[in-house]
């Protein structure tokens, strides 16, 4: 072989090496894929009744509890927080179901609450039904200008519904009262916004909507007409009287 030949045959191997260098260095080269992102928390519910077992009339309060869930609701009850209590009067015994929603899924809690019929409630000789009402229906009282029930009347109003829910053909009128400070359109509006306030409670405990009405006096028909504190008291109520 000439010195050129040799020469040029050195060039080529050499070039053949690098080439085969160079793919064997790309057919080599690692792919990194990115990890998948960790599947979204299951909600998780829970639910209890306290008591579970009353009579009818009686008050049952709701106590739940959940997490990683963004829809929450109660059958009969309507949509909720994410925890909290409510109160209710249920006509009969009631299995009440959460459902908590959530990206991770759903999850159900369930409380039982048994509904027993107490005796039926006897009149004394000559006390007829709208006595028997007005012994055991208490009026709702107010603050000045105010709608609101006060913290201190909860009890009156569940002491109603209580009655109410044992009376189950009792129908009743919710009549709104204001004292005589203000004018006499403000005060229509506040009468019936108070006896508003009043019906909605009472439906929330389980009073039907179809056995109530409401009616606003204002200022007018008065209670009491002395210009005391005393006197004003007696006029912001919420009066309850029985309907045929």
């Amino acid at each position: 072989m000439s010195v050129r030949s040799f020469r040029l045959f050195a060039v080529i191997a050499a070039a053949s090496v690098t080439l085969l260098v160079g793919c064997a260095k790309k057919t080599h080269v690692a792919t990194t894929v990115p990890p998948l992102p960790p599947p979204p928390p299951a909600p998780t519910a829970g639910l209890a009744a306290s008591p579970d077992t009353v009579e009818r009339g009686q008050v049952v309060r709701l106590l739940w509890d959940t997490a990683n869930a963004n829809e929450i609701s109660i059958a009969g009850v309507g949509t909720v927080a994410a925890r909290g209590t409510t109160s209710l009067i249920p006509q009969s015994s009631t299995t009440y179901v959460l459902t908590a929603k959530g990206p991770g899924g759903s999850k159900e809690a369930t409380a039982r609450v048994t509904v027993t019929v107490p005796p039926v409630a006897t009149s004394s000789a000559g006390e007829n039904d709208e006595q028997l009402f007005s012994q055991n229906v208490k009026d709702v009282f107010f603050p000045y200008d105010k709608y609101s029930v006060p913290q201190n009347e909860q009890s009156a109003v569940e002491q109603d519904a209580r009655f109410l829910a044992a009376h189950p053909n009792y129908k009743l009128l919710i009549s709104g009262y204001c004292d005589d400070r203000g004018s006499e359109e403000y005060n229509l509006a506040l009468g019936e916004n108070r006896a508003d306030a009043v019906r909605n409670q009472l439906e929330q405990l389980g009073i039907g909507a179809s056995r109530i009405r409401t009616i606003s006096y204002g200022k007018e028909k008065p209670f009491c007409s002395q210009e005391t504190e005393a006197c004003w008291q007696l006029n912001r109520r919420a009066h309850f009287s029985m309907q045929p």
